[in-house]
């Protein structure tokens, strides 16, 4: 695709990395490929950057002086913050989960190709944008369980007070799985199968991301919502109906 073909001139990416020529490399690609693109040297300039516009997406450095990436990435899904792309010189499996786990949309390793990461760029971007289906069909894109409300078209999750509740791509592809499948066990290469394609979940990580799901659903719910069953997966327990 050329740079042309890409231009899309209304969305924002922050690129926040302590190495000025890698800042460059990465933000000079961008902008030609059509993208705002602003540059932060660390956590404290990237959140000035967010707090004056907030960018469509963050690609963050992991290693850099003063507060890491990890923590900052922790933070913007605590706070709902813009989608994140993670860089990091720690390429293997292990990092590559834990920025998964605190809620990275994606992760890549130094040095990255720019193509791919841009590539990256674009499938973060087109999740987050979930466009509604052309035909007005909105029937099967809203559930509610237990007072739950999930519309999948618009990627928002509210609890029965009506609070927005941040999910991660994985948690959020996770959560549209059981809601699908309510009431039914299902294991965890069931969970892969279902969920691939619409947004990368590691065989390792599945356990830990449907840990993170629940505890946030546990601390607004009555009771529980998500059952382990013992050697055998998982199991949405709320009846599910679509409005």
């Amino acid at each position: 695709m050329t740079a042309n073909a890409d231009m899309d001139h209304s969305t924002r990416i922050l690129v926040v990395d302590d190495d000025p020529d890698l800042r460059k490399l990465i933000g000079d690609f961008l902008a030609g490929h059509g993208y705002k693109v602003e540059i932060a040297e660390n956590v404290v300039a990237m959140r000035k950057c967010i707090e004056a516009q907030r960018p469509d997406l963050v690609i963050l450095d992991v290693m850099m002086p003063g507060e890491d990436g990890l923590s900052a990435a922790r933070r913007l899904v605590t706070e709902n913050g813009p989608p994140v792309i993670m860089l990091s010189a720690l390429g293997s499996d292990t990092d590559r989960i834990i920025g998964l786990e605190v809620g990275a949309d994606d992760y890549l390793p130094k040095p990255c190709n720019p193509r791919e990461l841009l590539a990256r760029v674009r499938a973060v971007l087109r999740r987050r944008a979930a466009p509604r289906p052309e035909g007005g069909a909105t029937d099967r894109t809203r559930y509610e369980f237990a007072g739950w409300r999930l519309d999948v078209m618009r990627r928002e999750l509210r609890d029965p007070a009506g609070t927005f509740i941040s999910l991660s791509d994985g948690e959020f592809a996770l959560l549209r799985t059981f809601v699908e499948h309510p009431q039914r066990v299902l294991s965890r290469d069931q969970l892969l199968d279902i969920t691939r394609g619409r947004v990368e979940v590691y065989d390792r990580a599945i356990d830990s991301q449907i840990s993170r799901l629940r505890r946030k659903l546990n601390e607004r719910a009555e009771a529980e919502l998500i059952r382990t069953v013992r050697n055998e997966g998982y199991m949405l327990l709320a009846k599910v109906s679509r409005p």
